[in-house]
């Protein structure tokens, strides 16, 4: 059977594999709460391959919602170091189930898509698949503090994920994913036609730009509360923060081509930007 450490080890291979951007921010945090955040990076990142690349996504989410029951009811063999990982998470800190049953939810939604009307129905989506790792890591980088923290945790999750949004617009579109609200594309004349088109006019700047401005209002309001966070976890979560808004003026350098390019923030900034927080 797999130990602890090589548990937590196979935990972090997956976060440095996937996301540099949290890789470098909880690096900072002390060793049993940085184990945790790689553990529970694990089990949203092994939820989020099922809908992106599994080879029956419906049936695997499905399986691993099953998983996580069994999970819960102590009932699941530990064979497998992520859930070995977050078990020990479990007993160590004073863990909400609620949000990880959440995020499944929200994988369901990319499933089992329903059209992104308005802007409320983004933010709906927003909570379930990004707003949730917050609430999963709240116990965790703010021990007795989650109560108090919980509205920027969520309004933290709503900016990095209109983020992504508007970043990965183009790559959506390729796998048949639309999370731009339809009112919004409708107040400023940009029509579907437009978006399958690649057209980057000003129709589509100032849409985009609209849902710009709500990601960096939830940044901020988010940002206000780090005074909150207990001292070591300050600075992991105002990096990861920043370090995701910095993709937004990314986006306008590279003249708002979110269409079959890649916008991302250069390890260079990241660097900068942790080193402004220290």
């Amino acid at each position: 059977m797999t130990d602890l450490n090589q548990a937590y080890h196979h935990c972090r291979k997956v976060i440095e594999k996937h996301s540099k951007t949290f890789s470098k921010a909880f690096a900072l945090l002390p060793k049993q709460q940085k184990q945790a955040v790689w553990a529970i990076y694990a089990f949203c990142r092994r939820v989020d391959d099922i809908v992106d690349e599994g080879a029956n996504p419906k049936a695997e989410l499905e399986a691993f919602a099953l998983e996580f029951d069994n999970f819960m009811e102590g009932k699941l063999e530990l064979n497998d170091p992520a859930w070995l990982a977050l078990d020990d998470v479990f007993r160590n800190f004073t863990i909400d189930p609620e949000p990880y049953y959440e995020m499944i939810r929200g994988q369901r939604m990319d499933l089992y898509p329903e059209p992104i009307e308005t802007k409320e129905d983004l933010l709906h989506y927003c909570y379930h698949v990004a707003s949730t790792v917050g609430l999963m890591l709240l116990p965790v980088i703010a021990p007795g503090r989650v109560a108090a923290l919980r509205t920027g945790a969520i309004e933290l999750g709503y900016a990095m994920q209109i983020t992504n949004i508007l970043r990965d617009i183009g790559e959506d579109m390729e796998i048949g994913r639309l999370y731009l609200p339809k009112e919004t594309m409708e107040k400023h004349g940009y029509t579907m036609i437009d978006l399958r088109s690649g057209k980057i006019n000003e129709s589509f700047i100032a849409m985009w730009e609209e849902l710009a401005a709500d990601a960096e209002e939830y940044y901020e309001r988010a940002l206000a509360t780090l005074p909150e966070y207990p001292v070591y976890s300050r600075m992991p979560v105002g990096g990861a923060a920043k370090m995701y808004r910095a993709i937004l003026p990314t986006v306008r350098r590279n003249n708002y081509q979110v269409f079959g390019k890649r916008n991302f923030v250069s390890d260079q900034e990241k660097k900068e930007i942790i080193a402004e927080m220290q």
